[in-house]
């Protein structure tokens, strides 16, 4: 397999500076479309929203203007319930207009209440949680079956770890050394309503990810210079399969989402709103 990595010439990357204001701007994107619907899962795109940007906006191999691109990266959404913090980005991109996160979760919507292939950029239609990083070990070996040289990036949520599929996924990405694996956590330490120690104790999550052959590095998912630093090393690792236990926070960025279970599935009023676009602004 070429270990070089082919460059497209559309790849603009943005510096953390940058990338925080963005980052910034998909959080009011979040709330809005949430709230323009009335439903949505705002707490976990907020907690994740950070890793991305980085990821979308510097580290992936991408071209918007071509989505289908056969060399792209692939980024695979396992927790696709956190799906407004993905259109967010992509629209941001240029996968498809901004104005058309008015229609989130909308009939005949592109963008429906789960991550879904009918939205330009989205690589896999979800829902059943813990079902990503299988996906993703089959794009992967099917780049080493092709000799193609690109990645492929699986964002998982940590409730997804209470799922077997979760970890006989992690099993044969090992056994087969899917170097071109790529898997990050979005430790936000809340599933659903309540804390995920309270339905299923995780840790130690780092022992566990290395006794099944992981390289692992962990980091402040919300510091945007450490995500960075950290995703860029992950790309870079040819060793085997590796992941990122990204430590963040539920509803990062509005003080009455933090932490706060009720914001899991609950879009904000009115009221909130307005509170929320306030903090971000």
């Amino acid at each position: 397999m070429n270990s070089l990595k082919r460059e497209h010439p559309a790849i603009m990357p943005l510096e953390v500076e940058s990338l925080e204001t963005v980052s910034k701007e998909l959080r009011r994107d979040i709330v809005s479309m949430t709230h323009r619907a009335a439903s949505g899962h705002p707490g976990g795109s907020l907690s994740e929203i950070d890793i991305l940007t980085a990821l979308y906006f510097n580290v992936l191999n991408i071209d918007p203007e071509n989505p289908y691109w056969s060399d792209r990266d692939r980024f695979v959404l396992s927790k696709a319930h956190a799906c407004p913090g993905l259109y967010a980005v992509l629209s941001r991109r240029g996968f498809f207009p901004h104005e058309e996160l008015a229609t989130f979760r909308k009939i005949d919507s592109r963008l429906q209440g789960h991550a879904h292939t009918k939205t330009p950029g989205v690589e896999m239609s979800g829902g059943s949680l813990g079902q990503g990083l299988s996906f993703g070990v089959g794009l992967a070996l099917g780049a080493r079956l092709r000799t193609q040289v690109w990645d492929t990036w699986v964002l998982i949520g940590d409730g997804e770890c209470d799922e077997g599929q979760i970890w006989e996924a992690a099993m044969s990405a090992s056994h087969y050394g899917l170097s071109n694996l790529k898997a990050i956590v979005d430790r936000n330490r809340i599933q659903n309503d309540r804390t995920t120690d309270e339905v299923m104790k995780l840790e130690p999550l780092v022992d566990k990810w290395r006794a099944f052959g992981w390289k692992v590095f962990e980091v402040d998912g919300h510091a945007m210079s450490d995500t960075l630093a950290i995703l860029h090393r992950t790309a870079q690792e040819k060793s085997g399969p590796v992941v990122v236990i990204a430590h963040t926070v539920k509803g990062k960025g509005v003080s009455f989402m933090e932490n706060n279970p009720a914001f899991h599935g609950a879009a904000p009023n009115d009221q909130e709103l307005m509170q929320a676009l306030r903090e971000l602004d």
